[in-house]
């Protein structure tokens, strides 16, 4: 420590190792390309990535097929006009009452995927029943990253007795089986939109937090850290401009993953008959209002693309999600970063 006059010069710390990993905590990093961020080059390999390109071309796609499904209104004013579904996904298209439940059509031109057990046109209620699986999907996982990202930043940074605390709380949560607890709440409350959203998410975040907490932990030890301590930083400026950017990564990855298994307990729910209302154009709801028919159906034959569209809509968005997951891990890997490190100082 210096003996001159009216100042502090604090030793120990290598000032261009604390400017280095301050570019790297940066969200954004320099528009020149001089010193590119940690997310700028993690961008750089995803893009590189056909496989997670692939995923995340087709997650893209069903999204925006989704939302073009059918023109969307907000309090009586049309904000989305197109509509790509051919037909109303809640209507018959037969009203002859002669026809009956449970009469099939198979796929024709006039229906590339066939009707269901109600002469409902399946591919308008496949790209329709997208708006409810993937938006709760992103709605939930939106929640409970926001939840276990200030959960697990507080215990990580403060430990302690609040680390203490929280921890014992995640064990509790952990005991019990994620899906099991949904299932409850969902046969409580009644099977509707929010509700979905409210059993996924009020224990979702249980996972975040304790990843997010184990990377801060030793973050938290690194010396750009502890510079802007000695700087005066506040803890919140401390955390959530140096601590969660360079921890968050793991998380991430974890939350895109997540998106996916999402999209899959909510149809699990729909098919057990817990999901949303019956007739709703819900992937896994669909499932469950065909399983009657998945062996035999009517007149000896098996309506084997009522079950075959809505399982390989369910398929094709989790394994995209995947897809993206395991690209996004590989994008964000350490080794990578050391190694650009390295031969930018070089």
């Amino acid at each position: 420590m210096s003996t001159e006059r009216g100042r502090i010069q604090i030793t120990g710390f290598n000032p261009e190792r604390v400017e280095e990993r301050e570019q790297l905590s940066d969200w954004v990093g320099d528009t020149k390309g001089e010193s590119a961020s940690r997310y700028q080059r993690a961008w750089s390999r995803f893009k590189r990535n056909r496989t997670a390109m692939l995923g995340l071309v087709i997650v893209s796609t069903m999204v925006i097929l989704a939302i073009l499904a059918r023109p969307i209104s907000v309090y009586g004013t049309t904000v989305q006009p197109i509509s790509l579904a051919p037909y109303d996904p809640a209507a018959r298209l037969s009203l002859d009452p002669e026809v009956q439940a449970g009469t099939y059509d198979s796929p024709s031109w006039d229906h590339p995927m066939g009707t269901d057990n109600e002469a409902r046109d399946l591919f308008s209620r496949i790209l329709y029943g997208g708006r409810y699986s993937i938006s709760i999907g992103f709605v939930v996982v939106s929640l409970t990253l926001t939840v276990g990202i200030v959960v697990g930043s507080i215990a990580g940074y403060y430990g302690g007795w609040v680390d203490e605390i929280i921890m014992r709380l995640l064990d509790v949560i952990f005991a019990f089986p994620g899906l099991v607890l949904a299932l409850v709440l969902v046969a409580m409350l009644g099977g509707n939109y929010w509700t979905m959203v409210l059993a996924f998410s009020l224990f979702g975040w249980a996972g975040y937090a304790r990843l997010l907490r184990g990377e801060i932990l030793s973050v938290k030890e690194e010396e750009y850290v502890m510079a802007a301590k000695a700087m005066g930083a506040r803890d919140r400026r401390v955390i959530f401009r140096h601590v969660v950017p360079n921890a968050i990564p793991p998380v991430i990855v974890q939350a895109t993953l997540a998106l996916g298994t999402v999209v899959i307990g909510v149809a699990a729910l729909g098919f057990l008959g817990l999901g949303l209302a019956p007739g709703t154009a819900e992937w896994g709801t669909m499932l469950d209002a065909m399983q009657a028919t998945l062996i035999q159906g009517p007149g000896g034959t098996i309506p084997w693309w009522a079950t075959l569209y809505p399982g390989a809509a369910i398929f094709l968005f989790v394994m995209s999600i995947n897809m993206i997951g395991d690209g996004i891990n590989d994008a964000f890997d350490a080794q990578a970063d050391v190694k650009v490190g390295d031969q930018g100082g070089q």
